[in-house]
């Protein structure tokens, strides 16, 4: 399954257009990850153990785009958009959400 940020793919012609496709990937928040990143806030830099989660968040969300853009009968994804965000549950925590969005085709 080929899949790509833009909107065709040199040296293949799309033969059909078969929909939007998404995929959402949701991970609740972690008081020990939260303790050390309120650290970084504090004192400044990077929160690696965030990074790494929405990495880890991203490659899921377009794997399991990919999955669905397959079921479709697709052959690529096409002019994908990953977007991050949150979803606050309570004052004390928050869901982080990815989420990957792109056009499933057939190629000729």
């Amino acid at each position: 399954m080929l899949t790509t940020t833009t909107d065709s793919l040199q040296g293949q012609t799309i033969e059909e257009y078969l929909g939007i496709v998404t995929a959402e990937v949701v991970y609740g928040s972690n008081a020990l990850r939260d303790f050390f990143a309120g650290f970084r806030d504090f004192f400044g830099g990077r929160t690696g153990s965030y990074e790494k989660l929405f990495t880890k968040g991203q490659q899921e969300a377009v794997e399991e785009l990919a999955e669905r853009a397959e079921n479709l009968g697709a052959d690529a994804v096409i002019a994908i958009k990953v977007d991050t965000g949150t979803i606050n549950v309570d004052e004390e925590g928050a869901l982080l959400v990815i989420t990957a969005t792109g056009t499933a085709v057939k190629l000729g």
